[in-house]
């Protein structure tokens, strides 16, 4: 088993007064390899914009402009999270989503 030991304990993270996380298994469970670059920037985004119930509501403009989108980038990245089953989103708000079962969504 390796052992862990803290690098620079004088600069451990501690939680703010934000709410962002992403779950171990994005990782463990392929999600992140199975995202281009404008769609892990997006749902990067989206986590670290969202509220404690993953509900975020900056509009597409601002989000290109952010990321440095054009629009088809981010529609086409927007339309693959919520095709993916990552997000969910009704025009005005997005939501992320709990993690599918499966990275590989048909």
């Amino acid at each position: 088993m390796i052992r862990k030991k803290v690098l620079a304990p004088d600069r451990i993270r501690q939680p703010g007064n934000g709410f962002a996380f992403i779950p171990h298994r994005f990782l463990t469970d392929g999600f992140l390899q199975s995202l281009s670059r404008h769609e892990l920037a997006l749902y990067l985004f989206l986590v670290l914009a969202s509220d404690k119930n993953g509900i975020s509501f900056y509009g597409d403009k601002t989000i290109q402009s952010i990321l440095g989108l054009k629009g088809n980038e981010y529609t086409f990245a927007r339309s693959s999270l919520i095709h993916k089953d990552l997000i969910l989103h009704d025009g005005t708000f997005f939501q992320i989503l709990s993690l599918p079962s499966s990275a590989y969504q048909s």
